[in-house]
């Protein structure tokens, strides 16, 4: 039976291989927003959400139709945030959730940093969709669909691909 972890859990308790059931908050970010993350810290400036400690998302949902919290909200291919990736775990990100493999670096900053990645389904919109409790706009609302959003998940359905013991079930 999958075991229940938020954006608190202890990523070093997580093994690859393992089903989870995500139950916490997560905060969507595409590659557009990953740039203007990094290009943020390398000017000095805050982030505009405090990623120490936090789990990203890899989606852009699309609108929300009258009476929904969100629209489809389905997983993008991790492998495009991967320049921008390491810098932020260096920063303290905990959490990456998405789909695909990831690069040597990523993997490198994952162990380095304790941290871990987790797959979702692709493909299964409707049903992490049917997991959101909560949707709310955060940052750079000129991005559209890729917007960051907080969003609260109740027991999304997840695998630990990349576990910060050096466990990978994509390699």
């Amino acid at each position: 039976m999958a075991r229940i972890i938020d954006e608190h859990t202890d990523p070093a308790t997580l093994t690859a291989g393992e089903e989870v059931l995500f139950s916490g908050v997560a905060y969507t970010a595409r590659d557009a927003a990953h740039k203007r993350f990094v290009e943020a810290a390398d000017g000095g400036e805050p982030l505009p959400v405090d990623i120490r400690g936090a789990a990203i998302y890899y989606a852009g949902p699309t609108p929300a139709r009258d009476g929904e919290i969100i629209g489809s909200c389905g997983p993008t291919t991790s492998a495009r945030m991967d320049d921008y990736t390491p810098r932020l775990l260096d920063m303290g990100l905990k959490f990456m959730i998405g789909k695909g493999k990831r690069s040597p670096a990523v993997i490198d900053a994952i162990r380095r940093n304790g941290a871990a990645y987790l797959i979702a389904v692709g493909g299964a919109a409707a049903l992490i969709k049917s997991r959101i409790t909560e949707c709310e706009e955060v940052a750079y609302p000129d991005l559209g669909c890729e917007a960051v959003r907080r969003l609260v998940f109740d027991k999304l359905p997840l695998l630990v691909a990349i576990d910060c013991h050096g466990g990978n079930i994509l390699s």
